[in-house]
């Protein structure tokens, strides 16, 4: 069994940064005058923070100068990390303890995949940084997902080949990345939503110890 690894996405999967997203860019919608909803905030998700604010802008009718639009993202990533350092270990979604508990028990190592560039920050904030046998972050790939860059790192760190690992994503663009790489993957979240993925789960509540015994046991996957 410890010949399988595993490779988790954070945001989605193993805590929900997006609120605090949607807050640090309400903040700024809000100083320029127009309405930016819950809504709105699903068109950001995986997207850059340049390209973020582009729609936001498009959304509110508002032209700023390149100046002005640094400022902004600068402010908005001052207001972003002003929420994740105040995070804790509460804010860890269902299920996933026990997960990492298992694995831990079984000797299966696991590293981070996940494009964020505060993800290190995070695990920090909710405990979970030195459980890692490695990290991936957006400090370490150049190209986003749907490429695979980032999982065949994480292969690469849990000295595996990639068709011997399982991903945890909750976006399509990660679970095509995974599919690419030739990795199994699990989606969490919405079934329809995430159909290529291998198998999907509402959330880790969900998984079973006997469906974690058959996948790292399986020759199949």
């Amino acid at each position: 069994m410890n010949d399988k690894g595993i490779i988790f996405d954070l945001d989605g999967v193993i805590v929900d940064t997006a609120k605090y997203h949607y807050l640090a860019w309400k903040k700024i919608a809000d100083a320029l005058g127009f309405e930016f909803t819950k809504a709105h905030n699903e068109l950001l998700k995986g997207v850059s923070r340049t390209r973020s604010l582009e729609i936001l802008l498009d959304i509110g009718k508002v032209t700023l100068s390149d100046n002005e639009k640094q400022k902004k993202l600068i402010s908005k990533n001052k207001d972003y990390l002003g929420y994740i350092e105040k995070m804790g270990a509460d804010e860890i979604l269902p299920g996933v303890l026990t997960v990492l508990d298992f694995l831990d028990e079984n000797n299966i190592h696991y590293v981070l995949g996940s494009a964020s560039k505060n993800a290190e920050l995070i695990l920090k904030q909710i405990n979970l940084h030195h459980r890692f046998f490695g990290i991936v972050d957006g400090n370490a790939v150049s190209k986003a997902k749907p490429d695979p860059e980032v999982f065949l790192i994480g292969a690469h760190k849990l000295h595996l080949p990639p068709e011997n690992c399982i991903v945890f994503e909750d976006a399509i663009a990660g679970v095509e990345a995974a599919k690419i790489a030739n990795m199994t993957a699990i989606g969490i979240g919405d079934k329809e939503t995430l159909s290529e993925a291998d198998f999907v789960f509402n959330d880790f509540t969900e998984i079973s110890e006997a469906f974690l015994y058959e996948l790292l046991d399986s020759t199949k996957y």
